[in-house]
């Protein structure tokens, strides 16, 4: 059985990928597998630039075939923003909660509720060869924090198409539409031929 590195130490993360490779005769393995919790310093200027630097890195230390990926949330009302900073954006913040709160205020105030997130995966298996995977999904910030599931801004993203956040809708259906599944989807697919 081949192996492939997922290059993140976000448990949520890794179960969420990890489901989508089920029908693949892959095994995925984490960093800790090979006892490294080191996340290097995502400073591109893309999430597609971020996603490289950690394939990169852990395919460089680990020497197997592997992936990472770099996520985020754009929203209207911050300027399209915190797009590539969104982990850091989210952890400026005494809590969660106070970050949803500032974002509601912000969509209120200005009237602009839409909002999207974006994935990008970067699949490396040699020093200068990495293909690219984008996902994205268009939506709306809700009105209020609704839901206890997901991870991140899940609870006050409303996909188009739903009446529900990512943090309402269990783990199988919000992989069915998220930006994350999209991405990994066309890499499985890709390893598929």
């Amino acid at each position: 059985m081949a192996k492939i590195l997922f290059y993140s130490n976000n448990n949520n993360k890794f179960d969420e990928v990890k489901s989508l490779f089920k029908y693949l005769p892959v095994k995925i393995l984490r960093p800790k597998d090979f006892g490294i919790d080191y996340e290097p310093r995502e400073n591109g200027a893309s999430f597609a630039e971020n996603a490289k630097i950690k394939s990169l890195y852990g395919f460089q230390n680990i020497k197997i075939p592997c992936f990472a990926d770099d996520s985020g949330i754009c929203i209207e009302a911050l300027g399209w923003k915190p797009h590539t900073h969104s982990k850091r954006f989210i952890e400026s913040f005494n809590n969660k909660v106070a970050c949803f709160k500032y974002i509601l205020n912000k969509v209120e105030k200005s009237g602009k509720n839409k909002a999207f997130f974006q994935t990008s995966i970067c699949f490396t298996t040699k020093e200068n060869y990495h293909v690219v995977f984008e996902g994205v999904i268009q939506g709306k910030i809700s009105k209020k924090i609704l839901g206890e599931n997901g991870f991140g801004f899940d609870p006050i993203f409303i996909p188009n198409g739903s009446k529900k956040t990512f943090g309402q809708l269990n783990k199988n259906k919000k992989n069915i539409l998220s930006h994350r599944s999209i991405a990994v989807q066309k890499l499985v697919n890709f390893l598929s031929n």
